[in-house]
């Protein structure tokens, strides 16, 4: 390779190729046959461990924006169980739904429109959070909370999450509707 910089080191320097190499490494333990939930899954789960998150989550919504699909990685079972209901996006996440445009927030809690939260929703501070585009329509969204090492979410959390939204989008295009 030019300049001795091995591919290896390319790959950790680099978040879509890091992401992606994670993403097919993660995706070849599935079966052959296998359902859209399990590849979403994968994507949550690789979403918190490469962004260094405390939780992860990713929604599927139908065309009312009504989700009808929710992932979770980081909570457990009877966390999952309390909430009830999966979020709906009404609150900083919303306007994922509107414009579409990715979201960082050092504080989720002092944004205007923090309510709608189920009330067993564990505590969150810091976010980044992306769109996910179907058919040209924003049809979920995918977000990392608080960053285990306390570090506020930067560009390459962010483009690690965009990453991974786009190969969630051909999930749910091909195999979810």
């Amino acid at each position: 390779m030019a300049r001795g910089i091995s591919l290896d080191r390319l790959v950790r320097r680099d978040p879509e190729r890091r992401t992606l190499r994670a993403l097919g490494e993660r995706l070849r333990e599935l079966p052959e046959r296998h359902r859209p939930d399990q590849s979403l899954q994968i994507v949550v789960e690789l979403a918190r461990d490469l962004a260094r998150g405390r939780y992860a989550a990713l929604s599927v919504t139908d065309e009312h924006d009504v989700t009808e699909g929710f992932f979770a990685a980081g909570l457990t079972r009877e966390q999952m169980a309390r909430l009830r209901t999966p979020p709906q996006g009404h609150g900083p996440l919303g306007s994922l739904r509107y414009d579409g445009r990715p979201v960082r927030f050092a504080n989720v809690q002092d944004h205007a429109r923090a309510f709608g939260f189920p009330s067993a929703h564990p505590e969150m501070q810091a976010l980044v959070g992306v769109a996910i585009w179907v058919h040209g329509n924003v049809r979920g969204a995918l977000y990392v909370t608080d960053r285990t090492d306390g570090k506020p979410f930067d560009d390459h959390d962010e483009r690690t999450l965009i990453t991974l939204a786009e190969h969630a989008s051909k999930v749910i295009e091909r195999e979810w509707y």
